[in-house]
């Protein structure tokens, strides 16, 4: 009977191994949204401090030990963290940042070690850009054994849509405050200019309204001999 039993499991085990044998080499996923303001996203992205902003691991684990290194923000920027299981423990780092695209290098270390793409893609710096957020890695034979009963899209894909909901939701916020300060300014120099404008003009009058001098006194002709 034990005999049976561990025939059966070692079958199993084959036929598990020979199908993870067949998953794909690598893997990518990616979610989309529209902004309406591609500068202000990037921004939002490029700075990992901005993350908690928006990122939806941030919430998972507001109490998360946080590290910051290298740049402030752009190329050589790193961003590590130790959190609870939901967020585990890794590391960040931006490798390349155009306005078009912010490429970083994801680290996991816990609970499972792993290193993937991450990238950011504007498709315009202005209004009604798209932000495509994607993800791209290796499967080792333990990744592919696992996508046998995971579904890597189906698992991470909500917390990117999530992540680019609150990106939009920042982008709309920084962009009406900053539409806002625009409007103020252009008021307070229309403002000025008017000023400007009926201060020349009531100079002439002050030269030209005050009082007159009085005509010269006719000189008396000469008598005549």
């Amino acid at each position: 009977m034990i005999k049976k039993i561990f025939f059966g499991l070692l079958v199993i085990l084959v036929v598990l191994a020979a199908a993870a044998a067949t998953r794909p080499a690598t893997f990518h996923l990616e979610r989309s949204a529209i902004v309406v303001a591609g500068d202000i996203a990037h921004d939002a992205v490029n700075d990992f401090h901005r993350w908690p902003e928006w990122s939806p691991w941030e919430k998972m684990d507001p109490s998360m030990k946080k590290t910051f290194s290298g740049a402030p923000a752009g190329v050589g920027a790193e961003y590590s963290w130790v959190g609870n299981d939901k967020v585990g423990e890794g590391k960040m780092t931006i490798l390349e940042s155009t306005p078009e695209r912010i490429v970083m290098r994801l680290e996991f270390i816990k609970p499972f070690a792993a290193t993937n793409q991450t990238t950011f893609r504007f498709s315009t710096p202005g209004a009604n850009s798209q932000v495509t957020w994607s993800l791209d890695g290796e499967n080792n034979f333990m990744a592919k054994a696992m996508s046998l009963f995971m579904d890597m899209d189906k698992m991470v894909g909500p917390d990117f849509e999530r992540g680019l909901q609150g990106l939009k939701d920042v982008t709309q916020k920084s962009a009406t405050a900053r539409e806002a300060v625009k409007k103020a300014e252009q008021e307070k120099a229309t403002a000025a200019l008017k000023a400007a404008q009926a201060a020349n003009v009531a100079q002439p009058q002050a030269v030209t309204g005050g009082p007159t001098a009085a005509p010269a006194a006719a000189k008396p002709a000469p008598a005549q001999k």
